[in-house]
């Protein structure tokens, strides 16, 4: 479950205010920092004037904190981040100190189990280094050199401060020189005051994302694509060859915790009817995939659904990077792996691509495969594994039911009608970005009813669609996945309609609950399989 939110913290200048709670300390009398501040719930960029908006809230406290407020010069919204000013001894002697540490130890590769145990061990370093400058500092001095310290050893340096920021969802750096923007959850596209003045700095930078991401990036290999250890995306380049700004890199972040229906409920994603409706359609093993365009939510909504998978089905996940997180025991993730040297027919020595696990896939004896993207020619494989009895969830980058089926019939992917009409079910996301609104809708649930020989014809059936007016979800005729179903098992449509509006109530009392997180959520759906009359009982469902 999210921390309860606290007020926001609003001021009119610049300097840093330390928080209010103490935060949990390395050792007592030792450098402190709270690495898990309270989450600080902001107003909606609808309901206020942005012209007028200035808060505050922290990120690493007492030390980092985000600054957000109206440029009235550029007239634009902003985020600052706030962080220890060092005078020009305190900067000479920080560069002595991390020149020393660079010597002595490798914090990039320091694992530990507590991070009280990291900031030990770079005091004991620092302590040390001190000693042998024959330096003297303050404890305010002191404080500022261990934040700086840790930031730029053990994080990102200065992009630590926003991968701590709950609310950011891309961090983004066009270049050289060039302010790095962020993509925040309430107020949209921001240009930030982060960013990294010169190339060499942003090279070393680039070169310390691979790091992270456990992968390599040259001028031979200028293209990096990977994961931090917290789950985060990178997509970076490394030379002026490819971007001609410079180095550039995009950090896509996702939450600790996956989320839940329940979360997307609260965000107004989908409705509980349409959520009921693929929790029945996922547990009778319908073929779903999810389509939008990019950074519409496609596979955060993938993921969520996949949460309706019953507990005991084997699962197989095929990756380029690692995104998908279930709470699952019987889910085997898989992911891609770059070669090595010069291609090969078509392919790198020791490359392992999605067609090559896919095809592995249906050897594994999967229950259900999730893809989470499909783009080539994997996506032919996908839907044979359909057609024989192998229930799959993925996503695809397509804007519309129509331009979806068209790109699944033309090349590079070529897929005849009769395997396109083995998909039974098509969600579409998008996100709405004005002024005003930055939201992610599912913008319609489509049932594949027929796909016709002509290229992008395909008969559908839209059963709930986003009203985005009254920013509600309408549900319209019946259901022919629901009537496939009844034909399949023998359960009356009556019986399936009524199973759909309790679990549809269930998930809305979950929601009022406030049963948010991915644990506590996966175990009612698991008992619900189990004894579904006793979950009703007990959420008061008749």
């Amino acid at each position: 479950m999210s921390p309860k939110p606290i007020k926001i913290i609003s001021t009119k200048n610049e300097k840093a205010k330390p928080a209010k709670k103490a935060p949990v300390p390395t050792k007592k009398g030792g450098f402190q920092i709270d690495l898990m501040p309270k989450l600080v719930a902001l107003p909606d960029i609808e309901k206020v004037d942005k012209t007028k908006l200035n808060v505050r809230y922290p990120l690493l406290p007492p030390y980092a904190y985000a600054h957000l407020f109206w440029n009235s010069k550029n007239k634009e919204l902003v985020y600052f981040v706030q962080e220890p000013l060092l005078n020009d001894t305190e900067k000479e002697l920080l560069r002595l100190v991390q020149l020393g540490l660079e010597e002595m130890i490798n914090i990039s590769f320091i694992k530990a189990v507590k991070s009280a145990s990291v900031m030990e061990y770079l005091e004991r370093n620092v302590q040390s280094i001190l000693l042998e400058l024959g330096t003297k500092v303050s404890k305010d001095t002191y404080n500022k050199i261990m934040y700086y310290i840790y930031r730029n050893s053990v994080g990102l340096n200065q992009i630590e401060p926003l991968l701590r920021d709950f609310y950011i969802e891309d961090i983004e750096c066009n270049g050289t020189g060039f302010p790095i923007y962020v993509v925040h959850r309430k107020y949209g596209n921001l240009k930030t005051n982060v960013m990294i003045k010169t190339k060499e700095g942003l090279t070393d930078f680039v070169e310390k994302l691979a790091q992270k991401c456990g992968k390599y990036v040259s001028y031979a290999n200028p293209l990096l694509d990977g994961s931090l250890p917290d789950g985060s995306r990178v997509n970076a380049t490394y030379t002026e060859d490819i971007t001609t700004r410079g180095p550039t890199f995009t950090i896509r972040k996702f939450t600790k915790e996956p989320w839940t229906p329940i979360n997307l409920l609260a965000y107004n994603t989908a409705s509980s009817e349409a959520f009921a409706y693929l929790w029945i359609a996922i547990e009778n093993k319908m073929n779903i995939m999810t389509i939008g365009e990019t950074a519409s939510g496609k596979t955060t909504f993938l993921n969520t659904i996949a949460h309706f998978i019953p507990p005991e089905s084997r699962i197989v996940s095929i990756e380029d990077t690692r995104e998908v997180a279930l709470a699952h025991i019987n889910w085997l993730p898989s992911v891609t792996r770059v070669g090595f040297g010069m291609p090969a027919a078509g392919q790198k020595i020791g490359e392992i691509t999605l067609f090559d696990l896919l095809k592995e896939t249906f050897r594994q004896n999967p229950d259900y495969v999730i893809l989470g993207e499909t783009r080539g020619e994997e996506t032919y494989v996908l839907f044979q594994g359909m057609a024989s009895g192998h229930p799959s969830l993925a996503t695809f980058h397509a804007g519309s039911v129509d331009t979806f089926v068209r790109r699944l019939e033309t090349p590079p992917i070529n897929l005849p009608a009769s395997l396109v009409e083995g998909l039974d079910i098509i969600c579409v996301t998008t996100h709405v970005k004005t002024p005003k609104l930055n939201i992610r809708r599912v913008r319609e649930i489509d049932e594949v009813i027929e796909v016709k020989e002509k290229i992008g014809a395909v008969k559908s059936n839209v059963l709930f669609e986003w009203n985005a007016i009254k920013d509600k979800f309408d549900a319209f005729r019946k259901s022919h996945v629901l009537q496939s179903i009844s034909d399949r098992t023998g359960i009356s449509m009556k019986e399936l309609t009524k199973e759909l509006k309790r679990r549809a109530e269930l998930l809305e009392k979950m929601h009022k609950k406030g049963i948010l997180g991915l644990k506590e959520f996966s175990a009612v759906i698991n008992e619900y399989y189990k004894d579904p009359a006793a979950v009703r009982k007990r959420f008061g469902i008749k």
